[in-house]
């Protein structure tokens, strides 16, 4: 008989998602983004990070429907959604960027669309709703378009559900915003755009200058890649109790986890973007482990990770300024 230990109560208990949930609101308050100071004014109000939190909470809506619909932990657990809440609230510095928030949500809608197009080469309309999110993502940050080839190799080979007809769905769904745009264009008469836009493909940096990353920073980024190396060898460990699907979709999220780590390492000017798509990758990975481990050691290690995470998150509140 396997005993439960902490971590697992914790993981499997209704109470959970509420908790972090609060925990996360509190965050959020603390950061001053949205109630900068008391008494306010309702200029202050609206000067507030109110598209970043309703980005922030559909991005978790997103994650929840992700684990419900795959059933990414075969116990019942909301472990997926909470890791995601409290990676990004370790993060709060994200919460400042529209251009983050936005491309974290378009990364987990991406997410939970596309697997529904697992092993179904003619799913043609989920595999256009889904490269939709990449293309509204791409209209704030173009140079998510370099992984776009990674994810039709990973719908090839770790879904197995590209095809000609899918691969031509999903360039639609990656025109169609520009489709969009290109009214919004004419209408402004801004023809420069386009090609000022597509530059930015080729703003590459090198040698690469990590001074421009503060203490803080580099300390997340370590702590994100940290959990995701965990959850990678936990799950390569201990997949066999999953079904094949489930294996299939994890192995996404292990290669879209080391692609954006190469990403942030290679091109650090983009980190404020690429962390939290990371986390959106991170976040079922430590899930999995949190759930479904039951030793002393593992216990333990429970316990570090939650405070490490609550001492990264003051970190990030209080000292935000410390240069690298």
């Amino acid at each position: 008989m396997v005993t439960k230990r902490m971590q697992n109560r914790v993981a499997e208990s209704r109470f959970t998602l509420p908790a972090v949930v609060a925990y996360a609101v509190v965050v959020w308050l603390a950061t001053g983004l949205l109630i900068p100071h008391v008494p306010f004014t309702m200029a202050d109000l609206r000067g507030g990070a109110w598209l970043q939190l309703v980005c922030f909470a559909l991005a978790t809506y997103l994650m929840i429907e992700q684990n419900n619909g795959n059933a990414l932990i075969r116990i019942y657990s909301r472990t997926v959604s909470c890791a995601f809440l409290i990676l990004s609230c370790a993060a709060c510095f994200l919460f400042q960027s529209v251009e983050g928030v936005v491309v974290q949500l378009c990364m987990a809608a991406y997410l939970t669309v596309i697997f529904h197009t697992y092993q179904d080469k003619q799913s043609a309309g989920w595999t256009f709703y889904a490269f939709l999110c990449i293309g509204l993502a791409s209209l704030v940050f173009v140079q998510i378009l370099w992984l776009v080839p990674f994810f039709w190799l990973l719908n090839r080979f770790q879904l197995n559900s590209l095809s000609w007809r899918t691969f031509f769905a999903s360039v639609v769904g990656l025109l169609t915003p520009y489709w969009f745009a290109t009214v919004w264009i004419i209408f402004k008469q801004a023809f420069d755009l386009p090609a000022r836009h597509f530059a930015r493909l080729a703003d590459f940096q090198f040698p690469y200058d990590y001074h421009q990353l503060t203490v803080n920073q580099v300390a997340t980024f370590a702590f994100i890649v940290m959990l995701g190396v965990t959850g990678i060898i936990h799950y390569i460990r201990n997949s066999s109790g999953d079904k094949i699907r489930i294996r299939q979709i994890y192995g996404y999220f292990i290669a879209l986890m080391l692609i954006a780590t190469t990403f942030i390492v290679l091109q650090p000017q983009y980190y404020t973007v690429l962390l939290g798509l990371l986390i959106v990758n991170v976040a079922p990975l430590i899930a999995h482990f949190v759930s479904l481990t039951y030793t002393k050691i593992t216990n333990i290690a429970f316990y570090v990770i939650c405070t490490a995470a609550v001492l990264l998150t003051l970190l990030n509140l209080w000292m935000p300024s410390l240069n690298f």
